[in-house]
């Protein structure tokens, strides 16, 4: 008998809880592969925010081990972009090289480097890979035209598949949904229905699943706005938008924020929306806003607040009501802001909902071109704040608003005619704001 042949009857003859123990022993002693993780960052990254920094470096294996391709292709100065990236990952202790693959790269032959076997072979060598800001139309028409993969893509996925790092800021974040905002700058012309393949939106890179879309520069640029159309007509269940200096890093169902003002958190697994209005709507989408050092698992839905939000280990609610206490009410309509896109608007009114014995905070959104008379071009929404079942906020112990944890806001949205801006406004008591919208909406 054959060796292989001797050793093969000695096996089958060994008993079952020796083979047991034996497969067992194997399982231990093979690796245990990383989780696969996708750091999303909202645009205009300062160069001094040590978190956001360091835990990206500390995600890739800390200092000493990772190891990071940097592509500047979204970059109108690829160059130094790059060299800007890896100054900040190379202060954090990481390894950090370019891969000059970018249209904007001057006396580069961009289709050469792409497919350049030697740096497809540096990025697979890598166990992290940091997309710049910039234009997103840039990466995935280089990386992945007409939808279809380039070998250098193959390489970045290689590293993430492996439990390796997908890091990117602006433009960098934007692709890491399997559908992306290419250029949409006019949130209102996307609530009007403006919303067409290969121009306001494309494909993405997909990193961060199916479920999942993200998108960046959130709360200073009102993009709640473009977010919530999106979602609806992709069928995404939650959205996750990530403010300015701030980074969220996913990893299969957690997400956990740092930074510095945090993301807004959107489920949109119970909401609704009326087709016979014409017009974009919705009711019953919940928002949370999560601040540094909070943690959101989407699978089981619930939030770990940062440790710097409790007292003796126990969360610091922002008041009673926000607990389902009673509290007296002064009207169903407290307050009424005039433009919920502005500058982190959406978070203010979810703290005010959640600070004050108010039932519900309403806000608009409506803003008219010259010379618009077509309905479509005169049609504002109304967004409905208020609280459900499982609404509740918590502050750190000092009280600063912008280090507040804020959950499951409820949110209607519906689209309302505005007057003609000539016109003149009849005499009334009411507020501006109020005098804009037709009794219709408002119910």
């Amino acid at each position: 008998m054959c060796p292989l042949g001797l050793f093969l009857s000695l096996f089958h003859r060994l008993p079952r809880w020796l083979l047991a123990a034996l497969a067992l022993g194997m399982l231990c002693l093979a690796p245990v592969a990383r989780a696969q993780t996708a750091i999303v960052i909202g645009g205009a990254l300062r160069m001094d925010n040590d978190a956001v920094w360091q835990r990206i470096v500390d995600e890739a294996g800390g200092p000493g081990q990772a190891h990071f391709a940097v592509l500047a292709t979204a970059a109108a100065n690829p160059e130094l972009s790059a060299r800007l990236i890896i100054d900040a990952l190379q202060r954090h202790g990481a390894q950090a090289e370019h891969i000059p693959v970018a249209p904007r790269l001057e006396g580069v032959d961009l289709q050469k480097n792409l497919n350049d076997p030697e740096l497809i072979a540096r990025v697979r060598a890598a166990n992290a890979v940091f997309f710049s800001g910039g234009a997103q139309g840039f990466i995935v028409d280089t990386l992945q035209p007409n939808g279809q993969r380039t070998e250098m893509l193959d390489a970045i996925w290689d590293v993430y598949r492996r439990g390796g790092v997908v890091a990117g800021t602006s433009a960098g974040a934007a692709i890491m949904s399997r559908v992306m905002f290419r250029d949409a700058l006019n949130v209102m012309e996307v609530m009007r229905g403006t919303l067409r393949e290969g121009q306001e939106i494309d494909r993405g890179l997909g990193f961060v699943g199916d479920e999942l879309f993200v998108d960046q520069h959130f709360l200073k640029r009102g993009r709640i706005g473009r977010m919530l159309p999106l979602m609806l007509a992709k069928g995404y269940r939650f959205g996750l938008g990530v403010e300015e200096n701030s980074a969220a890093v996913v990893r299969g169902a957690r997400i956990d924020i740092v930074g510095g003002r945090g993301a807004l958190l959107v489920d949109l697994r119970e909401a609704r929306s009326d087709p016979s209005l014409g017009m974009f709507n919705l009711r019953g989408a919940r928002l949370s806003y999560l601040d540094h050092g909070d943690r959101h698992d989407l699978r089981s839905g619930v939030t770990e607040p940062a440790p710097h939000k409790s007292v003796a280990g126990a969360p610091v609610p922002i008041r009673a009501s926000a607990m389902g206490e009673p509290m007296p009410s002064r009207g169903p309509v407290d307050t009424f802001q005039p433009d919920i896109l502005g500058d982190n608007r959406i978070v203010q009114a979810m703290t005010e909902l959640l600070s004050s014995p108010a039932t519900e905070v309403r806000a608009m959104a409506a803003r008219i071109r010259p010379g618009a008379t077509a309905d479509r071009d005169r049609t504002g929404f109304v967004f409905r704040l208020y609280r459900g079942a499982g609404t509740q906020g918590w502050i750190a112990p000092a009280g600063d608003r912008k280090e507040a944890t804020l959950l499951d806001v409820r949110l209607d949205i519906r689209p309302v005619r505005l007057p003609d801006p000539g016109a003149a406004t009849p005499a009334t008591n009411a507020s501006p704001a109020a005098t804009m919208i037709a009794p219709a909406g408002l119910r």
